[in-house]
């Protein structure tokens, strides 16, 4: 006969985990003490607190990652990551320790008061930290071109009148071309355009792996039919399946909505209504690229160009919900700047809540959703 559940609360930092036990009940969790932040550590745990199904185990989500997690599991237990943002704080609390932490996260998750976070596989993990390793890359691209920039305006050196557009292959061209008259500052100017090369060989090298991901790899089905939708090409439908991982644990639009933070917030009581911007809550690496792609929307509907190579070979059901996503967000962008004269920014929001729900749909037809 197995013991009652014991719901095992986790303060994990880098080296060290502090542990509280609450056990089924209403009594005040117990604390355990320190153990190492090592698989070894955490077996001599469970086998001390077993047997290993009738522990629970929780944690927050944090910069130590999933491999807590995936330890736990494969010792049989069951453990769930805790999105940090959504604990229950009491007011006047002010004392902060490793100890008390784990005592609330135990007690919190016996009460049912905590909320779990998307654990992804390993291969889901992989694509995500190679699409932000590429966001990462293009933040760099940003830095060293502006720092580049400064420095010719430090030094009032200005392209020719017949350089229209920076960066083109005649702008690169003349900055190959400069040079000055002091050894420090051509050193200093190589450098910085030496550095900008190699952010852009790098961003070049992970798009290769990226593009193969999205023929070969694991999510290459999604990643086709996403890219059906107008605003959404290779690269940001890589980002969509890297970042979403699995539709399935999402049993309607609006709860990818909530999840990418494009819902509004609200603040009602009794009979009065208030509504105001996006939540921006959850992932806001894919909000922003949905924003991002939410602005194709302003454009008349129309099926040419790339999107006429993206749309080739795919089902008569997914080309007509592309097609229903151009007609319907485009009236809805008109109506709000045009008829209720919103600003395009807060429209383009409305459209970006509204895309996520055409994607949900689409990525239906590859990936059947589940109820979780």
């Amino acid at each position: 006969m197995h013991s009652a559940t014991k719901y095992v609360g986790l303060d994990v930092s880098k080296e060290k985990i502090s542990v509280a036990i609450a056990d089924a009940g209403r009594e005040a969790p117990r604390y355990y003490g320190t153990i190492a932040h090592t698989p070894a550590a955490i077996r001599k745990l469970i086998k001390e607190l077993g047997p290993a199904d009738s522990l629970t185990f929780c944690y927050e989500a944090g910069p130590t990652g999933f491999e807590t997690h995936r330890w736990i599991e494969s010792m049989g237990a069951s453990c769930t990551v805790i999105a940090p943002s959504l604990i229950p704080k009491r007011a006047g609390d002010h004392v902060k320790t490793d100890r008390r932490d784990a005592e609330q996260l135990a007690r919190l998750f016996r009460a049912g008061e905590l909320t779990a976070v998307h654990v992804p596989s390993r291969e889901d993990e992989a694509l995500r930290d190679l699409v932000r390793t590429r966001e990462a890359a293009r933040e760099d691209i940003h830095r060293a071109r502006q720092r580049l920039l400064k420095f010719l305006l430090r030094h009032q050196i200005h392209p020719p009148t017949t350089i229209k557009r920076r960066w083109t292959k005649k702008y690169r061209e003349w900055l190959a071309r400069l040079t000055f008259e002091h050894i420090a500052l051509q050193i200093a100017f190589t450098e910085m355009l030496h550095a900008l090369e190699e952010v852009e060989q790098r961003i070049a090298r992970i798009e290769k792996v990226l593009f193969e991901q999205a023929t070969i790899g694991a999510k290459a089905p999604i990643i086709q039919v996403l890219q059906s939708l107008r605003g959404v090409g290779l690269l940001t439908a890589i980002t969509i399946a890297a970042e979403i991982g699995t539709f399935a644990r999402f049993r309607s639009p609006v709860q990818l909505m909530a999840y990418l933070g494009l819902v509004p917030r609200e603040y009602s009581t009794g009979q009065r209504t208030r509504r105001g911007g996006m939540t921006k809550a959850g992932n806001g690496h894919l909000r922003r690229t949905l924003i991002e792609s939410a602005w194709s929307y302003r454009h008349r509907p129309a099926i040419k160009g790339e999107l006429v190579k993206r749309l080739d070979g795919l089902s008569a059901e997914v080309q007509q919900l592309s097609w229903r996503a151009q007609e319907r967000l485009h009236r809805k962008y008109r109506h709000l700047v045009f008829g209720k004269n919103k600003q395009k920014n807060v429209a383009i929001g409305a459209v970006a809540r509204e895309l996520t729900g055409f994607i949900w749909a689409i990525a239906r037809t590859v990936e059947k959703p589940t109820a979780v």
